[in-house]
């Protein structure tokens, strides 16, 4: 998810865990006790790229970017959910209209 999240723009970890809760609808929600050293692992990984900046009137934050060898991970994750989902439906018998 947070691959994803940053495909196209940088962002930085609160953005991150708010769009996430957003888009689920508040079924999915990260702490930041959870969702930092998920951050710092992935960065660890060479997944993504932080960098701190600062703006006019608004504190420090670290703004995280999509890496290339991230983009390939995320290429591969893709098509194991598009299979996993499958695979759900099939069990559960959920089919899309």
């Amino acid at each position: 998810m947070i691959l994803s999240l940053l495909e196209n723009r940088a962002r930085h970890g609160y953005e991150i865990g708010q769009l996430i809760e957003m888009r689920s609808r508040g079924a999915i929600r990260f702490n930041v006790a959870s969702l930092y050293p998920l951050l710092y692992r992935l960065e660890k990984r060479n997944w993504i790229r932080g960098r701190w900046l600062e703006k006019a009137g608004q504190r420090r934050r670290r703004y995280y970017r999509l890496t290339p060898l991230g983009k390939k991970v995320l290429s591969k994750q893709r098509a194991g959910w598009h299979d996993f989902v499958e695979a759900i439906n099939l069990i559960t018998g959920i089919q899309h209209a």
